[in-house]
């Protein structure tokens, strides 16, 4: 039976007001002796309901009862979701200290077996885990979503086609999974290698143009059975129907919040910049997904630390650069926003692998990681990483 209302979803568009913000971060439920998985979902939404309704209100279950996600609401701004966002954090990571429980915050976590994990029950991820059965149980990941929102549906759908060839730098910039499985996986971004080149219509999307051929591609999906929800469409960049806003999906979660917050005002920056260049007319660049993904498999392998191919040149240049082309670029709007990411120098892929290389264990670099989320998220004093522009 279809759950999809594709009249509903485009009127959600045509009633969207540009530049409001929806931001979602996914944290690990770990038990603070040695951090190992634990499936205590239910029991923090529960003393949540019971002590904190805003807090009760923002959280949201994913795929394992040992992952726990805060929403920001929509944000009138992304100053405002990020506002909210900062009180929705606090609030979370003191039930969990009052329950004794940690809190994760890296693409992956770093030995669990997935065999070990318990699946939410709910009607969505049933469904979700007997379609995919290996594939989404297999799936225990965290990731940072962003929503932009953006007035008219062919508007949304041609903005997601101008991010297509952003999303490997998004990536990149993001990277923040090296260890999975016990093991150094070798990669920046094990996560995206898990999760986005596993899952059925997941990663790049193809270019649409339009409302009309966005619908036809749902169309023939729930006709043929594919899908019976919108939201198992897992492209890293799509138009969500229910909230009129396009949703970017590529970055891994992030370990402060100093980055978390980059990360959202550079997305906003992007998502909104790709908004005004689609109404002033200005050429839209449609590499076919083939090349871009090229580039997401160099993102997915060596992150900010590699290269990244300029399409448009057909050059490699440091991911670094790509960075600052994309400030660059989103000057425009983010000047109007008031808004200046900042990054620090080396990323949480970078600093976790310095830290492996150096001769710390994979359970060390995680422990310190794990100590560095509470220390920023929490909002008792600023994360230890040294803020620095990357322009």
């Amino acid at each position: 039976m279809s759950l999809i209302d594709l009249e509903k979803a485009r009127d959600a568009f045509a009633q969207a007001t540009d530049g409001t913000v929806g931001i979602e971060e996914e944290f690990a439920i770990l038990d603070p002796q040695n951090l190992d998985l634990v499936p205590r979902f239910e029991e923090l939404n529960e003393q949540a309901g019971e002590t904190d309704l805003d807090l009760a209100a923002s959280i949201s279950s994913e795929l394992i009862l040992s992952e726990i996600e805060i929403r920001s609401g929509a944000g009138s701004n992304v100053a405002d979701a990020l506002a909210r966002q900062r009180k929705m954090r606090q609030s979370l990571f003191a039930l969990a200290a009052g329950d004794d429980v940690a809190l994760g915050s890296t693409g992956t976590h770093p030995w669990a077996d997935y065999r070990e994990q318990l699946n939410v029950q709910s009607d969505h991820y049933r469904r979700v885990v007997d379609g995919l059965q290996y594939v989404a149980r297999r799936n225990n990941t965290f990731s940072l979503h962003v929503h932009v929102g953006i007035r008219d549906a062919d508007r949304a759908v041609r903005v997601c086609d101008r991010l297509r060839a952003l999303l490997p730098t998004l990536l990149a910039l993001s990277a923040n999974s090296v260890f999975f499985e016990g093991q150094d996986s070798g990669l920046a971004s094990v996560r995206t290698q898990s999760f986005t080149k596993s899952f059925p219509r997941c990663g790049v999307p193809d270019a649409y143009g339009s409302w009309a051929n966005y619908r036809e591609y749902l169309e023939l999906l729930l006709a043929t059975g594919s899908i019976e929800e919108d939201t198992q469409v897992w492209w890293s960049v799509r138009p969500h129907l229910a909230f009129g806003t396009v949703e970017v999906r590529i970055c891994d979660a992030q370990s402060t919040a100093e980055e978390s917050n980059a990360l959202t005002e550079l997305i906003v920056g992007c998502v909104l910049q790709s908004a005004r260049d689609d109404d002033e007319g200005r050429p839209i660049f449609e590499p076919p997904a083939r090349l871009i993904e090229e580039n997401l498999w160099r993102a997915i392998r060596w992150g900010a630390a590699g290269e990244l191919i300029d399409l448009e040149r057909g050059l490699c240049l440091p991911a670094r650069s790509a960075f600052a082309d994309l400030l660059e670029w989103t000057a425009p709007v983010r000047s109007e926003l008031g808004i200046e990411p900042q990054f620090p120098e080396l990323n949480g892929a970078q600093r976790q692998a310095a830290a492996f290389a150096e001769g710390e264990s994979i359970a060390d670099v995680y422990a310190s990681t794990v100590a560095q989320t509470r220390q920023s998220f929490a909002g008792d004093q600023p994360a230890s990483p040294t803020e620095v522009s990357t322009s």
